[in-house]
């Protein structure tokens, strides 16, 4: 007799979602031929060079989507965000306007997750055509895409996933010339996925003085193990020669430190650029058969995966930063496991010398690792910025150590900061009340990720 009952209730559920998907699919279709018709209607349009269908809604600076997320079909699509992020905060995702720059592997795939989420407007920027090489990485393109404007081929297959997303497509080069076309609008966020120096370095120059939240791609290619990916200040990336440039440039030409937060690979690039051969199959000089000054002609070899996942991350960061939902992202610490014994050990001799005995020390070396690398980032508390990265990180080891935040407490997780040697003798020298008084940004900033120890380990 159960056993009948639980033959009727799974009957009945599968019998209850078939009904269900057939309505939705039946609704959708609907919705389609409305999309069509009002193609249709609207006709084709000239963007920069090649016709598209006017994408249906109002052109505005900011998208208003206060309705859209009620349609049927538009919220079953973004059910699992919307489970995910929260009614309110995917609002926010949905009224939000987005720039890609650069359409290849790492923006096709950015650009494509970006929209799949819900995005309310997408800027799509590339001035190259789809070809059968990249066909190895680009998220959407197809051998029936081959010869087309990247932008072109991105936007008509976007049109056939999230059709209510509004989709503007640019086959432009970004450069002074074309910066208001792109970067007017407010946008809310700029990807950068160019990989060419002198384009990169003029478009996150632009988008610092205009104010704009922006997010840049480093060298994807050459590049196979994909758990040393990661996102950092760009003054933090290290291995990458491209980074390496970007940043000599920023500073030297247009007095940018850093403040610019990246996606790039610990992992030192396994090929280098293939020569360049001409027709003949003679080598020749690269320089003699740019389409555009500046461009990089010498082929890099690529695993199609990479630049798919470097996509990927800057989506999920764009994502969860529109939303407000804040992300701890892994800090970038040049450190090993001889190094946390090193600041283990020198803890308990620390405590042995100021207090006579190691038994308040409350941390094995584990948690050590936690404390230098997750909360101070394999630096002195007091430095709010990487000074030393890399080999510099490496060898600050040397000046550094654990003491307490408080004295009256113990040496806990929870009451453990980093610090330089010559800055542990004016620490504890002090009250607490007394550097709340004279520095309440730092003992403010000190407390707070105190507290995020105390959360995550549920003190």
């Amino acid at each position: 007799m159960e056993r009948c009952k639980c033959l009727a209730l799974v009957g009945g559920g599968a019998l209850l979602g078939s009904i269900s998907t057939i309505f939705l699919l039946k609704l959708l279709q609907t919705q389609k031929r409305g999309v069509r018709r009002k193609c249709s209607q609207n006709g084709t349009a000239q963007i920069n060079g090649f016709e598209g269908c006017k994408v249906a809604g109002k052109k505005s600076d900011k998208v208003v989507s206060d309705d859209r997320l009620k349609d049927e079909i538009v919220s079953e699509h973004l059910t699992r965000n919307i489970q995910f992020f929260g009614f309110e905060s995917q609002q926010k995702v949905s009224a939000s306007y987005v720039v890609v720059i650069g359409l290849g592997g790492v923006g096709s795939h950015a650009a494509s997750m970006l929209l799949r989420s819900g995005i309310g407007k997408l800027l799509l920027v590339d001035f190259d055509q789809v070809s059968l090489s990249s066909l190895n990485r680009h998220a959407v393109a197809t051998r029936a895409d081959v010869g087309i404007p990247k932008a072109q081929c991105l936007k008509e297959h976007f049109l056939s996933i999230f059709p209510e997303c509004q989709i503007d497509a640019k086959v432009i080069l970004y450069d002074s010339s074309t910066e208001e076309e792109i970067l007017s609008g407010h946008p809310d966020f700029v990807l950068d996925c160019i990989d060419n120096i002198d384009t990169k370095v003029a478009l996150l120059a632009a988008c610092v003085r205009r104010g704009l939240k922006v997010l840049s791609a480093t060298g994807a290619g050459a590049r196979a193990d994909p758990t040393r990916i990661r996102i950092a200040d760009l003054r933090e990336s290290t291995n990458d020669p491209l980074s390496r440039s970007v940043r000599h440039r920023l500073r030297k030409d247009h007095g940018i430190e850093g403040g610019i937060p990246v996606v790039f690979s610990l992992e030192k690039p396994k090929v280098k650029l293939l020569p360049f051969k001409a027709p003949s199959g003679e080598e020749e000089n690269p320089s003699d058969y740019q389409i555009v000054p500046g461009f990089r002609v010498r082929i890099i070899p690529v695993l199609g995966t990479i630049p798919a996942i470097f996509g990927q991350v800057m989506a999920s960061y764009v994502l969860t930063d529109l939303a407000g939902l804040h992300v701890q992202t892994e800090p970038v610490v040049n450190f090993d496991m001889d190094h946390y014994h090193i600041l283990h050990q020198r803890l308990i001799e620390h405590e042995e010398s100021m207090y006579g005995t190691a038994m308040q020390v409350q941390v094995d070396v584990e948690e050590v690792m936690y404390i230098a690398k997750e909360l101070w980032h394999g630096r002195s508390a007091r430095e709010q910025i990487a000074k030393d990265v890399g080999r510099g990180m490496w060898r600050s080891i040397n000046e550094l150590m654990l003491v307490r935040w408080d004295c009256t407490k113990p040496a806990s997780i929870s009451n453990l900061i980093l610090l330089k040697f010559k800055e542990v003798d004016e620490h504890e020298s002090r009250t607490l009340d007394d550097i709340q008084e004279k520095e309440p940004e730092f003992y403010s900033r000190v407390t707070t990720v105190l507290k995020r120890a105390e959360n995550d380990f549920g003190l």
